[in-house]
């Protein structure tokens, strides 16, 4: 529409101040010249930074394997996020301090990594030791002896109670 009353005889001079202003607000945002540029280079290094960067921590990240060797042969295993060592060897490390090997007990020790949990010894579930019993069974229920001397002749056998003669389906008032 500005192009309709660009001529002096169009507008007054608050309406041709407007008019400035509105189209300085459109082209606010875009770069012209040496700065367009330089936004334009910008924006090309950050692509190829973030396509490099992506593209080798996936591939350094599946090929990251576990750093412990078991008698002389390297560990297969996958070695955790953000560690140099398996779930298996973490241990190992002595940076880490997130998992605690299981103390186990006298007679059966144990090394398995454990999570560092607010026990102050965390142990494996195999070496878990139990808080004690808080509930007491009662040694012996007292059953009234009203029951206990209950007659037998009150209970029917499953013989006695299948029909002996057969009933018609339909019932009438």
């Amino acid at each position: 529409g500005s192009s309709l009353l660009t001529g002096p005889e169009g507008l007054m001079a608050k309406e041709r101040e407007n008019l400035k202003r509105l189209k300085c607000l459109r082209r606010y945002r875009q770069r012209y010249g040496v700065e367009a540029l330089l936004h334009r280079q910008l924006r090309e290094r950050r692509v190829l930074a973030t396509d490099g960067a992506a593209q080798q921590a996936h591939t350094t990240r599946s090929s990251q394997r576990c750093l412990a060797f078991v008698d002389d042969v390297r560990c297969s295993n996958q070695s955790l996020p953000m560690a140099r060592h398996c779930l298996a060897h973490i241990c190992q490390d002595v940076n880490q301090t997130l998992f605690k090997p299981c103390q186990g007990s006298e007679e059966v020790p144990c090394n398995k990594p454990v999570p560092v949990s607010l026990a102050e010894e965390p142990c494996c579930p195999l070496h878990l030791r139990l808080p004690p019993q808080m509930y007491v069974p009662e040694q012996g229920l007292a059953v009234p002896e009203e029951l206990e001397a209950a007659p037998s002749d009150l209970y029917l056998s499953a013989a006695e109670l299948q029909p002996s003669e057969s009933l018609p389906l339909e019932f009438s008032d």
